[in-house]
């Protein structure tokens, strides 16, 4: 049985800016490198997404970090009041227990 080859990020970026340049096409690429062509293209749809985070500013990353701490505080605050009514449901409910046992 073959094995999966495994490809370095490194090797991927040189694929894709081969492609992209336009120094190469497709068919080229993929003959020079034995690669599948849907391959290729899924790595040059990758790249292409993931770019314009190559270029966020700082103030993004800040506003986003903030946002995070924001939404941590609120499922720690959320979790906590979860906690204390499971405990009030179980004292309410021990406390009826006990009530109707004695009517």
């Amino acid at each position: 049985m073959a094995t999966r080859r495994r490809f370095t990020p490194e090797f991927k970026v040189r694929v894709v800016l081969e492609l992209i340049s336009g120094a190469k096409s497709l068919a080229e690429v993929c003959r020079h490198y034995q690669l599948n062509p849907q391959t290729a293209t899924r790595w040059k749809g990758e790249f292409l997404e993931k770019a314009p985070q190559l270029f966020q500013t700082r103030e993004q990353d800040n506003q986003e970090q903030a946002r995070i701490g924001e939404l941590e505080r609120l499922i720690g605050r959320l979790s906590l009041e979860l906690e204390i009514a499971k405990k009030a449901s179980a004292m309410l409910n021990g406390h009826r227990s006990k009530s109707e046992r004695w009517s």
